[in-house]
């Protein structure tokens, strides 16, 4: 796998903000690659195919309100060496962008062809790339994916002393699965498990309150578990399984952030989420990426109106089913 390029922290000037952002498309800030330069690169009808296919997976998220007004960005791997991205362009309504309006990006995140901007985000659809191997990242600005990566980090720092005591606990768990942070059920857990234990950077000393244990240099945890659904996230074969999707805290710095991601991308469930922010997930192609969005989504989705459900029972505002909260 080739290593994650070094990251300018001073790149970000170069893009717009965040895609909410709304800047408009200026010009291209950069030349075309020479063909061939350094191997063949798709063909015309190929690149055609890729970029109806992601405009209309863009379309698609965004009609499920995933990406709305400007949110969200997309990408493609047009060509692996050198690394080309076919992204949509920051600050665009991602449901109406056209095939002949995508950009190409480089590895160094300068729009190599086409007329806008590339999204200070880039850095982070780049280190996932380089980092997993993956095809395609798609990131959404869903409501259930702002709320519960939100939550998530909120609960986990508050947590923190608590969740500290937890780690072993998890890390065990993960020797003992492999890859992707998936395991099978070990019996019950404690709700400050089910938020997801808070991990802090090695070295970094905790403070007497949650918001100073780690700082932002932490990655909680939402951990979902024995859902049917699962099974449609690759190397997962049976509902008995447990999914643990990072939660890093949000940065403007996108080369700062990236950095973070890095060392949890490789056991990610083929999602990661920033807090408040929204969900990146990815695939080796197109279509899985959008499988894994859709899968990712659906298990977010529930997890909230599951807390709903457990929190309207505690109040005793509702009756919970006899197994509701049980856990073989």
């Amino acid at each position: 796998m080739p290593p994650v390029p070094p990251l300018d922290r001073n790149a970000s000037t170069r893009f717009s903000g965040d895609e909410d952002s709304g800047w408009p498309a200026g010009e291209p800030n950069g030349p075309e690659p020479t063909v061939g330069a350094h191997g063949p690169g798709p063909s015309e009808g190929e690149e055609g195919k890729l970029r109806e296919e992601l405009c209309e997976a863009m379309a698609a998220i965004h009609q499920r309100g995933w990406c709305d007004g400007t949110g969200g960005n997309f990408s493609c791997v047009l060509k692996r060496e050198p690394l080309l991205l076919l992204m949509a362009p920051s600050g665009v309504d991602k449901g109406r962008v056209q095939p002949q309006e995508l950009i190409v990006v480089d590895r160094d995140s300068q729009v190599r062809r086409g007329s806008g901007r590339a999204s200070a985000e880039t850095l982070l659809h780049l280190a996932i790339v380089n980092e997993t191997g993956a095809g395609a990242v798609l990131h959404t600005h869903s409501q259930a994916g702002t709320l519960l990566s939100q939550w998530s980090w909120a609960w986990a720092v508050r947590s923190a002393p608590a969740a500290r005591t937890l780690k072993p606990e998890a890390e065990a768990l993960e020797e003992g699965h492999g890859a992707k942070g998936l395991h099978t059920m070990a019996g019950s857990r404690s709700p400050r498990a089910e938020a997801g234990a808070f991990e802090e950077a090695s070295g970094e000393a905790s403070g007497e309150d949650g918001e100073k244990a780690g700082g932002e240099d932490g990655v909680a945890y939402l951990e979902v578990r024995n859902l049917e659904m699962l099974k449609g996230i690759a190397g997962i074969t049976t509902h008995r399984s447990e999914v643990r999707v990072p939660v890093l805290a949000n940065d403007q710095d996108l080369a700062r952030l990236s950095h973070r991601a890095v060392p949890h991308l490789g056991r990610a469930p083929a999602g990661l989420l920033i807090a408040g922010h929204g969900l990146y997930a990815w695939g080796q192609e197109l279509s899985e990426a959008r499988r894994h969005l859709e899968i990712l989504e659906f298990l977010l989705e529930q997890r909230w109106r599951q807390l709903l459900l457990e929190a309207l029972v505690e109040q005793g505002l509702g009756s919970a089913p006899a197994n509701l909260g049980q856990r073989s």
